[in-house]
């Protein structure tokens, strides 16, 4: 077993700053990456698992199906790198069916991550896992060092894209293009636009986990930071915004308050936000003309109940994108 694990904590957390600024902003908002605290974590585990979320099981179930073709279409690859692995979990087909001999994975929660990687480490003695703690959307350049030689396949799963407005989804796949080397390809997992009801009921799920996860980032800012937030003070609001093409998540205030942060004193007015996370969800096309903007070439695509996982490969002159299975 070859299990290597490096922490970046400055390059991981700059949630001082990002949290200061953000609620000195108008409107006020915290980027989503500040969410995955140990409960965090926890918490967007069981939303998983909620009835109304079905991009995951979506996503894993077309996976599994569609593996043998999925692993055809990439081919021989040397090293799996994974921005966001979180747990871990959804890498671990991809291992089976492409038996790469190396596998990199990213995620700004580094304990966590680690423990999963260590323990899909010992599962796969004859991989060299690599886990890497560290905030890859400002840092991502950061892992070249620990990436091998060879073929390398980016596998980006699970609609985290749609986290990102446009501009910056464009930049972040071009970074991964120079993740992925000269030679490497890009395994992507988004949201297809659907009904704007069962959207909406994705993020407000009747068990409240969602709720909770979002309430759960003023208990971190208070534990953290020394904030004084009072999370019975502001409401969990979500919502799908047509025009935009995106869920967006907000916490909303219930009074007119204000609430002290490092020092710093921030007052809420009744009724406004402080907005969450957006999560965008894609057309095909719009889709496409990100990844082609970013330099990619679709070379396969595969589809079910309104989610969609790609296969892109570095863009050369006069490819022309295959119809999804």
């Amino acid at each position: 077993m070859a299990f290597t694990f490096k922490d970046f904590p400055a390059a991981r957390d700059d949630l001082r700053s990002d949290v200061l600024s953000g609620l000195a902003a108008c409107p006020k908002s915290i980027p989503p990456k500040y969410f995955y605290d140990e409960a965090g974590c926890r918490l967007f585990e069981a939303i998983c698992a909620q009835p109304e979320y079905t991009l995951t099981r979506t996503e894993g179930a077309l996976l599994a199906s569609s593996l043998p073709d999925i692993a055809a279409a990439i081919g021989p690859v040397d090293c799996i790198v994974e921005p966001g692995a979180g747990e871990c979990a959804k890498v671990r087909l991809l291992l089976e069916a492409l038996h790469p001999a190396h596998l990199v994975v990213l995620d700004i929660a580094g304990a966590p991550l680690a423990a999963a990687a260590e323990g899909l480490s010992r599962a796969h003695p004859e991989l060299a896992v690599t886990a890497l703690g560290m905030d890859f959307i400002h840092d991502l350049e950061a892992a070249d060092p620990y990436l091998p030689a060879g073929r390398r396949l980016v596998y980006y799963p699970g609609s985290s894209i749609g986290n990102f407005p446009p501009g910056a989804a464009v930049d972040l796949l071009a970074r991964f293009r120079q993740l992925a080397g000269p030679a490497g390809q890009l395994l992507i997992g988004f949201d297809l636009k659907k009904d704007p009801l069962r959207l909406h009921r994705a993020y407000n799920d009747a068990a409240g986990i969602t709720a909770a996860f979002n309430l759960n980032l003023l208990d971190r800012l208070n534990r953290d930071l020394g904030a004084n937030f009072n999370p019975t003070c502001f409401r969990h609001y979500a919502f799908y915004n047509p025009t935009a093409g995106r869920i967006e998540m907000h916490l909303v205030s219930l009074a007119e308050q204000d609430v002290t942060v490092c020092g710093q004193q921030f007052h809420f007015a009744l009724g406004e936000t402080l907005h969450t996370e957006n999560s965008y969800k894609f057309r095909r096309d719009e889709f496409s003309a990100i990844a082609n903007a970013a330099g990619w070439q679709l070379a396969a695509a595969w589809e079910q109940d309104g989610f969609a996982i790609q296969l892109h490969r570095q863009s050369t002159t006069g490819d022309h994108p295959p119809e999804p299975c």
